[in-house]
């Protein structure tokens, strides 16, 4: 091999390096690149070398097109199956492309270029134009890709992703049948375009298809969040019924206490309010902030941990009563917060080791909440244990999606047995 076609080889390798790559980001997403890529750049460029630089059967020549395709799209963090549908499709856009690209240079120069070899010296600046022509008009395909193909962080059946593949596959072999044995004319190229534009289509096609099945999971999500915060406020009415009930045996009360002040027994009285007033305490401890939500919700919790054998401390300071933040949307916080630390506490197999602290303070422009529960161990996922999992492993999402909605803030320190989660929400300038 001479000098011209080893620096011809390296040059369209790293332009294919370039432009694989920009092809990953357009469909797979920048946010998803691994830290440390070079390695990846380097497999990716010794594969493409050796692809260029040997003359291969043709299957083998295929298989290592695709493992060096493939090996850039390892960079990435995604699922296999979806490295591999994109690898497949860049594969069939790219020889596509490139039997456009020959046809082309073959009618601008009046030659039949369908039989080129880069390794024949005559051939060789042939090999360069079609090479230059194919990534120049590859850019183009991967802007059109990048427009229609915006990726969702969502799982389909893996059957959908069969029959994904099954029409590139189709097209690679009927462009490589059609290049043998079809006449190189008009109806050549309009063929290599159809089937260029079909496997874009598909990519619509699929792209939407799981947008629409990531909605409709969603909405599933969603209602699931709804009937949680319908059990929320379940847990508020409970509340007030029980200090309902309370109030009406106060009255009760009130009526022997005034009964022994009108018959001068004022001993009796005071030992009746001392034994009413340790009843109270001790049948029902309410949290009594001023804010209806704050109050309603860890009044709850406080029952449930009475329930549970779990201690429970709370330390509230309102600057006003009035938080400035939508009700649902605290109920939401706030609800989901508390119902974490309750859930993680219920796996801490010592009764004596239980504890979960529920600070809550605002200042006139902000509501900072932190929750803080001793864990079994330390946590390696932040999945529920609750027996129907996927119906509750979004807490999470939704006090991240209430944080960002009012430009807030939440962190957790996950330590070997305390689990610590604070946020922190400005209040909203319309409630103001």
């Amino acid at each position: 091999m001479d000098t011209y076609v080893i620096w011809s080889v390296i040059v369209v390798t790293l332009l294919m390096a370039f432009q694989v790559n920009f092809y990953f980001d357009s469909v797979l997403g920048k946010f998803r690149r691994k830290r440390h890529r070079a390695i990846y750049f380097v497999l990716f460029i010794v594969l493409g070398y050796f692809y260029l630089a040997s003359s291969l059967p043709p299957i083998v020549s295929s298989v290592v097109a695709l493992l060096f395709i493939f090996s850039l799209a390892q960079s990435y963090e995604v699922e296999f199956k979806i490295k591999l549908v994109f690898t497949v499709l860049y594969a069939v856009l790219i020889t596509t492309v490139n039997f456009i690209a020959v046809y082309i240079i073959g009618v601008l120069d009046s030659t039949d270029y369908s039989s080129l070899d880069h390794f024949n010296e005559e051939h060789q600046w042939v090999f360069s134009k079609v090479m230059l022509l194919g990534c120049s008009m590859m850019f183009i395909v991967i802007q059109i890709v990048r427009l229609i193909a915006k990726r969702r962080s969502f799982t389909v059946h893996y059957r959908y992703y069969f029959l994904f593949l099954i029409v590139p596959t189709i097209t690679i072999y009927q462009i490589n049948v059609a290049s043998v044995y079809s006449e190189k004319n008009i109806f050549y190229v309009v063929s290599v375009l159809g089937s260029l534009f079909l496997n874009v289509f598909i990519v619509y096609v699929f792209d939407s298809m799981v947008e629409k099945v990531q909605l409709a999971h969603e909405n599933a999500q969603l209602q699931r969040q709804m009937d949680y915060q319908d059990a929320n406020y379940e847990k508020t009415v409970h509340s007030f019924k029980n200090v309902k009930s309370i109030i009406h045996d106060i009255n009760q009360q009130f009526l022997y206490i005034e009964e022994c002040i009108k018959q001068n027994k004022l001993e009796a009285a005071g030992d009746h309010i001392k034994l009413t007033l340790n009843k109270i305490e001790g049948s029902y401890q309410r949290v009594n902030s001023g804010n209806l939500v704050i109050d309603a919700l860890v009044t709850n919790t406080i029952a449930l941990g009475q329930a549970n054998g779990i201690k429970i401390d709370t330390r509230i300071g309102l600057h006003s009563q009035h938080i400035h933040i939508d009700r649902y949307d605290l109920c939401v916080v706030l609800g989901n917060m508390l119902d974490n630390a309750i859930e993680a506490s219920k796996q801490v197999r010592h009764a004596e080791d239980r504890y979960i602290l529920v600070s809550i303070h605002s200042t006139a422009s902000a509501l900072a909440i932190q929750i803080m529960n001793h864990v079994e161990q330390k946590l390696t996922h932040l999945k529920s244990e609750k027996p129907n999992p996927e119906y509750h492993g979004i807490g999470l999402t939704n006090i991240a999606r209430m944080c960002e909605k009012y430009g807030g803030h939440m962190s957790i320190e996950n330590h070997h047995r305390t689990f610590n989660n604070m946020v922190v929400l400005p209040f909203d300038p319309n409630h103001l």
